[in-house]
């Protein structure tokens, strides 16, 4: 992923997930991907994969498109 890419599923990740009242913990359980993980991906260490972005977006009810957009 280029890096203006990467720097958009961050933020949106974390925009999202604290509009659904989220903790890092508790989308790690919705998940099942480690909050660790998710903590590198919304700090730009790691690329999720098109599956754990589904995963992600699935947990927080929104389309995974979403995740892609400005």
């Amino acid at each position: 992923m280029a890096n203006s890419t990467i720097e958009l599923v961050k933020y949106n990740i974390k925009k999202y997930r604290v509009m659904n009242n989220l903790t890092q913990d508790k989308l790690s359980e919705l998940t099942g991907i480690s909050s660790d993980y998710l903590s590198e991906i919304e700090r730009g260490k790691r690329v999720p994969s098109l599956k754990r972005l589904i995963m992600i977006a699935d947990a927080m009810n929104i389309p995974a498109y979403k995740l892609l957009m400005k």
